[in-house]
């Protein structure tokens, strides 16, 4: 799939959040002429692996280290639809993270008035990629995403 990107940053050190842009396109769009549902869930996929790309820990790197996020649930909240054509800023924020879980904020803004489109919450889980069982995640990882000691707010 061929999405323009152009990432846009609060901070470059701010390595607990990530954003970037895309432009809607045809095959996004769904009978009922604007982005299907679905659709929302593979934008947050990649700008969650847009960040982990950012910070060094692609999927190849995190299997290598013995772990693997994986998704526990997605709560989503669709407040407006986007088109054809609109340039959407979608971005993901680590919220909370502890032992063998994780959890981020996302959102996807449409970029031309900054309206919230979607706001979904994910929890993820942390997973030994031999054994596939919850594992606390190593050090290295935590400091990749500059987590570490960071438990979220209280």
């Amino acid at each position: 799939m061929s999405h323009s990107s152009s990432y846009t940053l609060d901070s470059m050190d701010d390595r607990t959040h990530h954003a970037h842009r895309i432009v809607v396109q045809p095959e996004d769009i769904d009978e009922l002429e604007h982005v299907n549902n679905t659709v929302y869930l593979r934008y947050i996929e990649k700008v969650v692996v847009a960040h982990a790309a950012r910070v060094g820990m692609t999927f190849p790197v995190l299997k290598a280290i013995g772990v693997i996020p994986v998704v526990h649930q997605h709560l989503i909240k669709y407040h407006r639809s986007a088109v054809l054509g609109d340039e959407l800023e979608v971005s993901t924020q680590i919220t909370a993270f502890k032992g063998f879980r994780a959890s981020r904020h996302n959102e996807v803004r449409r970029v031309s008035d900054n309206t919230l489109l979607v706001e979904c919450d994910t929890d993820w889980i942390w997973i030994d990629a031999a054994r596939g069982r919850p594992k606390p995640v190593p050090l290295p990882i935590q400091e990749a995403f500059g987590v570490v000691g960071f438990e979220g707010p209280k």
